[in-house]
This record gives structure tokens, sequence and C-alpha cells, in this order.
């Protein structure tokens, strides 16, 4: 049973000092990390690796975009452990604008495992979020079904190996992450660039959402510089949990009636 939660953002991306980059996987909206990200991502591997043994995460589950597996393969390098990509933790998106078709998704395990070997492809993602996008209701909704999902699946793939994980996201899936694990929609959150965030679960067998003690939040005491360009969803909120819509990716247009895998894929997993 999984026991210790740690969970991390992305380091600094590279989009945010330079419009002069490319993505290394071809898909939109996907940059790397920034020099001084990268800095961020072995700072945190370093503070994985300072841990007791005991207390060192065993495995590390990250949303499939570049700048997150980059942030964490410093710490999978540190530690000796795997990187399992999981969707139901990628990037939040906002409700597309109409007649302007799809976000992006990004590929799958194996193919990422091309730019990095340490992805273990074995691990299926338990859950896709829609393509169309979410507001903020919905995404709180996809990690309540995320969490739900993916403990059972450790539970069923893993039995009795992994008691601490590493999650690693965005500062809005973060967000939601730690409100489902403590129980708390309104818990007031802003997530800096490679923020640590840890949860236990006092007591074993219990459910999933609601149960767990936070012992840091959104902390960066393990960083030189502390935590940068932090984010809240007060800074994109318009009213009532409703946010500005975003364009969907050219060319997706007619797409928008195929937005599969979508959802809980808990029993597409099963036979794994």
């Amino acid at each position: 049973m999984v026991e210790r939660i740690y969970i991390a953002r992305h380091g600094f991306r590279l989009n945010w000092i330079s419009t002069n980059w490319q993505s290394k996987t071809g898909l939109p909206r996907d940059p790397p990390l920034a020099a001084f990200g990268e800095t961020q991502a072995q700072e945190l591997g370093e503070y994985f690796l300072s841990l007791p043994p005991e207390e060192r995460p065993t495995a590390i589950f990250s949303s499939p975009y570049y700048r997150c597996l980059q942030t964490s393969k410093p710490t999978s390098t540190a530690l000796g452990i795997p990187i399992y990509v999981e969707h139901g933790i990628a990037e939040w998106y906002s409700p597309v604008v109409p007649g302007t078709g799809l976000h992006p998704r990004p590929g799958s395990a194996a193919s990422l495992q091309e730019h990095f070997p340490e992805i273990d492809p074995s691990w299926s993602s338990v859950w896709y979020p829609s393509r169309k996008g979410e507001d903020i209701e919905e995404v709180h909704a996809r990690v309540d079904g995320f969490l739900e999902a993916f403990s059972a699946e450790i539970e069923r793939r893993f039995p009795g190996k992994h008691s601490r994980i590493l999650l690693v996201s965005h500062a809005a899936t973060v967000i939601a992450l730690a409100r489902s694990l403590v129980g708390d929609r309104t818990l007031p959150l802003r997530v800096g660039c490679c923020s640590l965030s840890v949860f236990t679960c006092p007591h074993r067998n219990q459910p999933i959402l609601g149960v767990w003690k936070a012992h840091r939040l959104a902390d960066g005491a393990h960083l030189i510089e502390g935590t940068s360009r932090d984010w809240g969803f007060e800074d994109i909120e318009i009213a009532a949990g409703k946010v500005v819509e975003d364009p969907g990716v050219p060319g997706s247009e007619h797409d928008i009636e195929h937005d599969e895998p979508s959802g809980s894929q808990i029993q597409l997993s099963s036979n794994l």
C-alpha cells in the first residue's frame, strides 16, 4: 500500500525566457526546461538522495510532457528507480474555443523512451484527460478519478512493493492532487517550479481521497534559490470555477468527435 506520496512540479520552462526553442518531441506546447530548470531538477534529485533510504521514493510517475520527464530524470538516475509515464497527471488545459479542434496529447511511454531511457514502458496510464479541456471543477474531478484508479492499479500491479512514490506534474494538477488527498477543494495553494509537497496516510487500508496528512505543501526549501514562477487557480479563474477558453491545435478541427482515449482506463489496463 502507498503510505507516502511526494508531488513535485516540473522545473522552470525554456519558453518563459526565450521564443527560440523547439519541441524535442514535435508536440505543440511541449517546451523543454531552461538551464535554470535543469539545475532545479538536479537539486530535487540531490534532495531525495540525501534522505534516509527508508524515506526515498521507489518509483516515479511522471506526466508525459517533456519538461516533467526532464525533471524526473535526475531523481531516477540518483536513486536508480524507474520512471512510469502517467497521462492522468498530465497538463491541464482549459476548455477549447468552439471550432478550434482539440488540445495536444503526448505520445506513448514507448515513444517517449527514445528520449528518456529511464522510462519503464510496462505501465499503462490509468487515466487520460479529455483533449476538449476542463474547467476547474472538471480538473478536480479528473484528479479524484485518477487517484482512485491509480491506487487500485498500484496495489494490483505492485502488491507490497511501492509504499513511497513520487508524482511529477504541472501546477494546476499538483494543486488538484493536494486538494484531493487532504479532502479540501478550497485549499489555498500556489505552486512554484520544482517545489515539493509531501503526504502520508495515517492509517493503512484507508481510501485514497481525503485522508492524507500534508507535511509540506509546495515547499522550495530543497532548492538553492527557492521556488520560482508560482501559480494558482486564481491566476486564470474568471468566475465560479470557469476559466478563459484556449484554442485547440490547428489542424485538429475535424478530430473533435474522436477524443479517445479519455477518462478511466483501469479496465483496459487490467490485463497487464
